[in-house]
This record gives C-alpha cells, sequence and structure tokens, in this order.
C-alpha cells in the first residue's frame, strides 16, 4: 500500500488544538522553545476562547497561525514515526509543505521555526492585494476570467470545484460580477499570497533560505510548485523558493496521488480540510484522520 502524509495550512487552524496533544513527548519543550524565539506565549494562543483585541495573540494572525500549525503538525507526526508509522511521500498545502520537508528530515526543528518566522512575518509586511474562495462554478469560465483580468490569478487550486482566488480588491471584485458559482467568498488574509502580489517577500525569503541546510529527504516529497515526487534537496530548495509567489496546485497533487490504486492519505494536523478534498477527488482511497494524542496509529 502507498502512504501519503499530508499536512494542511493556514485556514486549518483551531482553538484548543494544542491541549488535544499536551500529553505528546516534546510538547512542552518545543512551545516553550518557539515561544521564545517568537517572544509570545504560543501554546496559550492556541487555546484562548474569546476573540482577541490584540492581533499579537490571536490565532488566526498569520504571525502566529503558521507556527502554531507547524507545533501541531511536527508533534503529530514525530509522535507517529516514534510508534512505528512512516510515509511512502509526503506532501503539504502552502504553510504545510514546510512540515512535510521537516517529516521527511529535510529540515531541523529549529530550522523551521526561524524559517517560518521569516515566512509569516514577510507575508504579513507584504500587505498588498486580497483573497476570494470560489466554490462551485465552470472551470472553463474560471480559466477566461482569469485570463481576461488583470492583477487576479488561482492561488490555491484546491479541486475542480474549489479555488482560492490571489489579486487586487478591484480585480477580484470584478470576477465576482462576471462569474456563475456557488459561492464566491472574500478572505479576512493579511495580503495576495501565492501570487505575483509576493515577489518581493519571496525574493526576501529566498535570500534567507540561503542560510537554512537542505539535507537529503528521508521520505519523497511533492512540492505545491510542481507537483511531482522529488527527492533532490537543490530542487527542493528551488521549489520552496518559488512557493510564495506561485500557486498552490493541490488539484494536480491529488492527480498524482491516485495513480495509486491502493492508496491511504493520511491527514496530520488539526482538522480534516485535506481530507474532504481527497474523498471527493480520489475513487477508492482510505483516509485517516490523525490531530490528538488519542489518534497516534492509522
Amino acid at each position: 500500500m502507498t502512504v501519503a502524509w499530508v499536512f494542511p495550512g493556514q485556514g486549518s487552524q483551531k482553538i484548543g488544538m494544542a491541549k488535544q496533544i499536551e500529553n505528546l513527548p516534546n510538547t512542552k519543550e518545543r512551545f516553550s522553545y518557539a515561544s521564545e524565539i517568537f517572544e509570545r506565549n504560543l501554546f496559550e494562543i492556541c487555546e484562548l476562547n474569546t476573540e482577541p483585541t490584540n492581533p499579537n495573540i490571536d490565532l488566526n494572525n498569520t504571525r502566529n497561525t503558521q507556527i502554531c500549525l507547524f507545533l501541531v503538525e511536527s508533534i503529530l507526526l514525530d509522535a507517529l514515526k516514534e510508534n512505528g508509522f512512516k510515509p511512502t511521500y509526503v506532501a503539504g498545502h502552502s504553510l504545510g509543505e514546510i512540515t512535510a520537508l521537516y517529516c521527511a528530515d529535510v529540515f531541523s526543528f529549529e530550522d523551521c521555526v526561524s524559517l517560518i518566522k521569516e515566512r509569516s512575518q514577510l507575508m504579513v509586511n507584504a500587505g498588498k492585494g486580497s483573497m476570494a474562495a470560489v466554490i462551485g462554478f465552470d472551470r472553463n469560465q474560471l480559466d477566461l476570467l482569469v485570463q481576461k483580468i488583470d492583477d487576479v490569478v488561482i492561488a490555491n487550486d484546491n479541486s475542480s470545484s474549489q479555488v482560492v482566488l490571489s489579486g487586487s480588491s478591484e480585480a477580484l471584485d470584478n470576477l465576482s460580477r462576471e462569474i456563475s458559482c456557488k459561492r464566491f467568498l472574500k478572505l479576512n488574509v493579511s495580503g495576495a499570497f501565492h501570487s505575483p502580489f509576493m515577489n518581493e517577500p519571496s525574493s526576501k525569503f529566498s535570500e534567507y533560505l540561503k542560510k537554512i541546510k537542505f539535507n537529503n529527504p528521508s521520505f519523497p516529497v511533492i512540492s505545491n510548485y510542481e507537483p511531482s515526487i522529488c527527492s533532490d534537496p537543490s530542487e527542493l530548495k528551488i521549489r520552496l523558493e518559488k512557493q510564495m509567489c506561485n500557486g498552490v496546485r493541490w488539484r494536480e497533487t491529488m492527480d498524482l496521488m491516485a495513480k495509486d490504486s491502493d492508496l491511504q492519505v493520511v491527514e496530520i494536523g488539526p482538522s480534516n480540510v485535506l481530507s474532504g478534498l481527497v474523498k471527493r477527488h480520489i475513487k477508492n482511497v482510505k483516509i485517516s484522520q490523525v490531530s490528538s494524542s488519542d489518534q497516534i496509529s492509522y
């Protein structure tokens, strides 16, 4: 059987997600280490039950979301490994690609923490453009409109019926008036992620990646920029450098997975976002979810 471990990105965070893993090995130490680097109590941020007025303690603030998701996912995957589980290959959605690279031993835990701090800060500081989710649409019409309207691109090609667009607010508004779809929802984000609006922060991120060592992966990795199985650390670096200003090709990632007739997809993280996409896209796939200390098996 082919076993794919997949890791979700922003949008999958949940209040209480750290509490669900607090009794796993390394949870306290890892949250303490990252909290010191980020200069805030990340475990507490994961547990806040009220709408915070201070963005510094808001789980949905990109500066906090990315590192908190990585911490939860990395602790869960290491617990799986310690219990004898391992994947055939790994893949992550946006931020989840960094978790996938950590899972494959391309990065150390410490390098991931510093890398995510840099990545999240650059993305927040970009501050240009917006994003919108589009659900239930005609693919041909969408592709034609994206070609026709300037300053809008497909940021997340999640499935045949769900995409996320990035672009200027004006361009997104123009597209929303022309497209026929079940739902068009502007997202509360700080910028137009995975688009040319991220060219400047992407360039700075590429410079930062020069400081990070890319090790040979223990498992092959499927990247967002180029959805093919890869075990070359230099190629994985190139793909990660291009991720921030290019689209997440998750639909094509699932197409690649679907080529295995005996497939199990294990989503490791606080939600079932990717599991839902896979279930609707791939026939006869076995799906498992690992989101808490009670689920360290599949």
